[in-house]
């Protein structure tokens, strides 16, 4: 080997010494590689397409950190084929495009190349396009990664040629193995420097870590220097607070303070103090509880302590929860922010929610009643015969749009479930309601059926 041949590889194996934790820790192949069972276990769609080396390109679609970049070396790997990685924040569609020619060049003499474009969603239509005839011709396999959704943001031509899979983010459980595995490597990871790390440490950082392995690998690699640096041998939850910089909160999210928190963050709501429902939130955010799960109880606080008074607020909830999906920590905390905010101040009722407790324990409490003859349909001349409809009132020709017609079983007539306060939507509901029994009334007092 010439002495011109030896100095890159030193440099090499420097830069490869001083590169972050997270970039030394990168598996190398599918078997160090962590999480997206669902995509790359035994007989999973992109584990046979690998083991195939199915030369389809393909779009990785997932939140930061879960391993896109990486796969996508190990595919290249796999299949024996040259990689270029490019991102779109910092290269230009003409950069690519000579990239590009080269592979087609390449690809003559047999020779095959994946290019690998980081943020594909930042390229416009057009420069999207430019990617097509070399897709299509098999020049290049493209594998585009991108944490926004591609129905929205890569351009249907370029969509319907690439494969798209879904990448989760890591659970913590995953994220903990991760960083347990760094601390006792010696090769690539921090097993040299002899340290021990808390189980309380791995886990904090793993929750702040919010399924992103590479800042959590970050997060070690520092909370591993300031251990270094004042000569302790262990990472405590302090130290791993610290290297985080941020107040780790007190909160365990399986435990007492994750079901008190919750709690008042919904009894604030009911109470309609936007302020203290504003402060939990926070608290449960702030503290690395999964924002999904405070999305699902603040949709359930909408429709249980605001209900019809209000019945916009379920779909703000909803959208709330929605942005909370696409967006991600931290700015989807603000959509959760909003709802809770709209709900503290919004009318109150839990009529709705009382009404079908009731029909629940009425359904528990007697005998399941057989649907009356006069609401069942008759689509046979022997149903008709045992009249079935018979009597059967259509709301729509009768005066007022409302028939003298029991619609309850026989056992539960007149049973009135429903209360209606004078809260918000609901006032205007009970007048509603009032209206309809007095139109019943002057039907039974007139004896008009109103067939």
């Amino acid at each position: 080997m010439s002495l011109f041949g030896a100095e890159p590889m030193a440099a090499a194996a420097a830069h490869a010494r001083q590169a972050p934790l997270a970039e030394r820790m990168r598996p190398r192949s599918l078997a160090e590689y962590t999480g997206q069972e669902h995509l790359l276990a035994a007989g999973k769609p992109l584990r046979l397409a690998i083991e195939r080396d199915d030369p389809a390109s393909m779009i990785f679609w997932g939140p930061p950190g879960v391993g896109k970049t990486t796969l996508a070396k190990i595919i290249a790997q796999v299949t024996e084929a040259s990689f270029i990685e490019f991102s779109a924040v910092l290269s230009g569609i003409k950069e690519i495009k000579q990239v590009m020619v080269e592979a087609e060049k390449a690809a003559g003499f047999g020779s095959r190349t994946i290019l690998f474009v980081d943020e594909i969603h930042r390229f416009n239509k057009a420069q999207q396009d430019a990617f097509l005839p070399y897709v299509e011709r098999g020049t290049i396999r493209l594998i585009g990664a991108t944490t926004e959704n591609p129905s929205f943001e890569i351009n249907a031509a370029l969509l319907s040629r690439c494969r798209v899979y879904t990448l989760v983010a890591l659970t913590e459980e995953q994220i903990v193995g991760l960083l347990q595995r760094a601390l006792a490597d010696s090769e690539r990871g921090l097993g040299a420097m002899g340290l021990e790390a808390d189980a309380e440490a791995l886990a904090t950082i793993a929750s702040y870590s919010s399924g992103d392995a590479r800042n959590a690998l970050n997060a070690l690699d520092v909370a591993a220097s300031l251990a270094e640096g004042r000569g302790e041998r262990a990472i405590t939850k302090a130290l791993a607070a610290e290297a985080l910089q941020r107040r780790v909160l007190l909160y365990d999210k399986k435990g007492e303070q994750h079901y008190d928190i919750i709690s008042a963050l919904h009894k604030s709501v009911r109470n309609s103090d936007a302020d203290a429902a504003l402060y939990w939130l926070g608290r449960m955010l702030e503290a690395g509880e999964d924002p999904m799960y405070v999305a699902r109880r603040v949709v359930r606080m909408a429709v249980e302590d605001i209900g019809l008074a209000a019945p916009e607020a379920l779909n703000l909830c909803l959208s709330a929860r929605d942005a909370m999906h696409f967006l991600g920590q931290p700015e989807g905390g603000l959509a959760l922010a909003q709802a809770v905010v709209y709900l503290a101040l919004a009318p109150k009722s839990n009529a709705l929610y009382t009404a079908y407790g009731a029909v629940q324990a009425d359904i528990e409490a007697t005998a399941a009643e057989p649907v009356p003859l006069h609401l069942r349909n008759a689509p046979t001349k022997l149903m008709k015969e045992l009249d079935y409809g018979k009597d059967y009132q259509y709301a729509h020709d009768v005066e007022g749009r409302v028939a003298d017609m029991e619609c309850l079983p026989a056992g539960l007539r007149g049973r009135r479930y429903y209360q209606p306060t004078n809260e918000g939507r609901e006032k205007l509901l009970a007048q509603r309601m009032d209206e309809i029994a007095r139109i019943k009334r002057e039907k039974k007092a007139g004896g008009s059926g109103g067939e």
